[in-house]
Parts: structure tokens; C-alpha cells; sequence
């Protein structure tokens, strides 16, 4: 399974260099990871998304709170959460196909950031599941590049949670 710990940490040098290398030594992959400034100065929040079940990620957390620069650990995988990726995406796209390729990304609302001879640069902002199915969907003109953030995610005060209300929509359906 995949969890998504929350993690606010001292703004200082070094410190995700030290968080990356505790998961190094335990042989532990992030499969994203997102690192920016918190709503308090002298402090950044690390949102990483790792592989593992309750118990490694129990470990991994208290290993976490042993470093000195690290303030905070949350487990926010089961938690109602504001999930959001961005990613550029580069696509061939001809004066053959262009239209359809537009066409495609405004189902996503991506946005057509650079526009070439032969090819479309697209900006898409969504959660990680929508960043999947576009690339699926164009995959069949031909992907040039990708350059993906990692997830950043911030728990719902409201504590709805968006995947329940999904379920309940498609039931009703």
C-alpha cells in the first residue's frame, strides 16, 4: 500500500538531505515527493508519498522524529485530503491530429502552455489519477517528455471526504 506522510521540518540546509538518506539506508523508495514552505516562517512542509504497510511506515516515522530538524510526522493516507500533482506533458501533435489532441486535453482542463510545428506542451493540475488517465489517453500520439511534481496534499478541515462522496454518486447513478 502507499502513504502519503506529511511532514513539517526546520527550514534549514540539509534537512531533506538527511530525511532522503535515513530512507536510503533502510533500502526504502519515495515514490514522490514534494517540498516547499509552510504557512510559518523557518518552516517547509515535505509531502512524500512511500510504499509500505502500517508497520514499516510506523518505523519510518519514528526514525523520522529522531532527526533534530523534523517537528511534525502525520500519516495522512486515510485522512479526507486536498490532493494535487502538476505536470508538463509534451506531445507530438500534426496539423493532422492537433485539434484532437486539444480536444483531448480540454476533457482534462490541461491548458496548452507552448504550442511548436510539431508538437503541444500541456500544463495539467489535478490528483494523481487524472495524471495517469491523461497520459494514457494521449499516449497513442507519441509522448515526447514528462516532468511530474510530486503529490502535495493538505488534510480537509471540512472532514469530507471526497472519495466517499464519489462512491455514493456512482451508487445513486
Amino acid at each position: 500500500m502507499k502513504h502519503t506522510l506529511s511532514v513539517l521540518v526546520e527550514d534549514e540546509a540539509g534537512v531533506l538531505s538527511r530525511i532522503a538518506s535515513l530512507f536510503a539506508r533502510r533500502g526504502f523508495n519515495i515514490e514522490s515527493l514534494a517540498v516547499g514552505s509552510a504557512e510559518q516562517g523557518g518552516v517547509s512542509r515535505i509531502t512524500m508519498v512511500i510504499p509500505g504497510d502500517d508497520r514499516v511506515i510506523e518505523q519510518l516515522t519514528k526514525q523520522l522524529y529522531k532527526l533534530v530538524n523534523v517537528l511534525k510526522v502525520q500519516d495522512i493516507t486515510e485522512t479526507p485530503c486536498v490532493e494535487r500533482e502538476l505536470m508538463l506533458l509534451k506531445v507530438n501533435a500534426t496539423s493532422s491530429n492537433r485539434s484532437e489532441v486539444i480536444e483531448l486535453a480540454q476533457i482534462f482542463r490541461a491548458r496548452v502552455v507552448d504550442v511548436a510545428e510539431d508538437s503541444l506542451t500541456l500544463e495539467v493540475v489535478g490528483d494523481p489519477g487524472k495524471m495517469v488517465a491523461i497520459v494514457q489517453v494521449l499516449q497513442k500520439f507519441g509522448l515526447r517528455e514528462i516532468a511530474r511534481t510530486g503529490k502535495v496534499s493538505l488534510t480537509r478541515e471540512s472532514g469530507v471526504n471526497t472519495e466517499l462522496l464519489k462512491s455514493l454518486e456512482a451508487k445513486v447513478s
